[in-house]
């Protein structure tokens, strides 16, 4: 085999290997119809209709009883909101976005004399090395960098999220 052939096909091997470790999934099953977040037992569930397709254990803000209200109050949200939009450069590596806050939370906030905060997502890890204990976030929902990738795959933009207590 002369060089020509060994760099090139040394060329190629990489460029597969790029394409096989990419964060970047394809996803061809049932639809995402829903996707259901029960804090208090820290799960996510993406559903097909009433059929659950897959479920997480999720970590959350740093004060995660009740209902996020403002801007820096470590809180998750609950009720009833859209994934929005999604961040393939994200800090912690993917992350889909979420609807809060939607009027009535800017009305709650308004009433308190302050922001109601908003950058609410569900996404990976910002260290996927390190054991995450504990919740953590400033109030987003967060699950291992290769769960993010699958989820990232499944739930596309306009999917309703039913975040409960």
């Amino acid at each position: 085999m002369n060089r020509r052939t060994m760099i090139l096909g040394g060329t190629a091997l990489v460029s597969l290997g790029a394409c096989a470790n990419s964060k970047f999934k394809r996803y061809d099953g049932p639809e995402v119809t829903y996707v259901v977040v029960n804090k208090g037992s820290r799960n996510m569930y993406l559903l097909h209709h009433d059929k659950v397709l897959e479920n997480y254990n999720i970590r959350l803000g740093f004060a995660p009883e009740g209902h996020k209200e403002v801007e820096g109050d470590g809180k998750t949200p609950e009720g009833i909101y859209l994934i929005d939009r999604r961040n393939p450069n994200s800090q912690f590596h993917l992350s889909l976005g979420i609807s809060y806050p939607n009027e009535r939370d800017r009305e709650r906030a308004q009433q308190l004399g302050k922001s109601p905060g908003g950058d609410i997502f569900i996404h990976g890890q910002k260290h996927p090395f390190k054991t995450d204990k504990g919740d953590w976030t400033w109030g987003c929902i967060a699950v291992r960098n290769k769960e993010i990738e699958d989820i990232y795959a499944m739930v596309g933009d306009g999917t309703p999220i039913q975040i409960n207590p």
